[in-house]
């Protein structure tokens, strides 16, 4: 009996040891999933609150906690089931899917470029009269969450390349643990900068000198974040629609694109020295931009001008 008991502690403490094993491996993984993830999870953060700015106040978080919502949707109901039925069965599908999410931000990128430079605006902007407030957030919070969806696929395919190894049960997990995660990080940071005004304005009300100035500086300092936010936010989607399309192309058998990108960094890496990491990631990214809104503008044309669709 007591062998029986020693053997049966043995197993278990074999499984812990395996259990432990594996939860340590699936940090690790998340880990590095996570850090490669990490540039779009800055254009995810500088996007989102350009859809929640400029509406009530009293709505703002709300329409956030809205937005979040349909980001976890995204990521742990379309997204996640998605990628692993996928890389189970038709990883060639990954690609393609990828590139459309690329066109549809570099369109939504090149088209904010479009109206600041004097074109017409598509649809109702937060400069119109609203006649309608509840159906403008809804369009407003459908929009978020259309470009969210976007950028978790881009995440989530980040992710999943980065565990491509593992098992499916790893891969799950880890796709799970960096869809929260980000989700959690992202919209915490939006919600905390749209309601960067309301926290100053409270500070410059307290009886402290201190505070006063924090506040005074934190409600001045707004508009220039938000006009901030907003540029970086239209980079943002250049930048990552532009990569999508270079890198697809060059899973798809046509590097020239992507080659030609990849070159002229190597070129301003060996020219610059101790800058030589930044600046050569800032000409890729600003090359890929380039690429992302020469894109938008041919789709852009071609919707409003050719096939008419939203046009006034």
């Amino acid at each position: 009996m007591a062998t029986g008991l020693v053997a049966l502690f043995d197993d278990i403490a074999v499984i812990a040891r395996a259990a432990a094993a594996s939860v340590d491996d699936v940090g690790i993984a998340a880990s590095r999933a996570g850090t490669k993830a990490a540039g779009v999870v800055i254009d995810d953060a500088a996007v989102a609150p350009s859809y929640v700015t400029g509406l009530s106040p009293k709505r703002e978080l709300p329409i956030v906690w809205r937005i979040a919502k349909g980001s976890f949707f995204n990521k742990l109901i379309i997204l996640l089931p998605a990628a692993l039925l996928l890389s189970e069965f038709l990883p060639w599908t990954i690609t393609p899917i990828l590139m459309l999410g690329g066109c549809y931000l570099s369109y939504e990128g090149a088209e904010k470029v479009m109206e600041k430079l004097g074109a017409k605006k598509q649809g109702k902007t937060i400069d119109e009269p609203i006649e309608d407030p509840a159906a403008f957030e809804n369009e407003r919070a459908s929009a978020a969450i259309r470009t969210d969806l976007i950028l978790s696929a881009e995440i989530m395919a980040i992710t999943l390349n980065s565990v491509a190894a593992e098992t499916l049960l790893s891969r799950a997990a880890v796709l799970a643990i960096i869809g929260i995660g980000i989700t959690v990080v992202v919209y915490g940071a939006v919600a905390l900068i749209v309601k960067m005004d309301d926290i100053g304005l409270y500070l410059s009300q307290k009886s402290s000198a201190l505070s006063q100035r924090a506040g005074r500086l934190m409600l001045k300092g707004m508009p220039f974040l938000l006009h901030a936010l907003s540029f970086i936010g239209t980079i943002a989607m250049l930048w990552v629609g532009g990569g999508i399309i270079l890198h697809g192309l060059e899973e798809l058998g046509v590097p020239g694109p992507a080659h030609v990108v990849h070159d002229i960094q190597h070129h301003v890496e060996m020219a610059t020295g101790a800058l030589s990491g930044v600046l050569g990631w800032l000409s890729y990214a600003t090359v890929s931009a380039l690429v992302g809104l020469a894109l938008g503008f041919v789709i852009a044309i071609l919707l409003h001008k050719v096939f008419r669709i939203g046009a006034h």
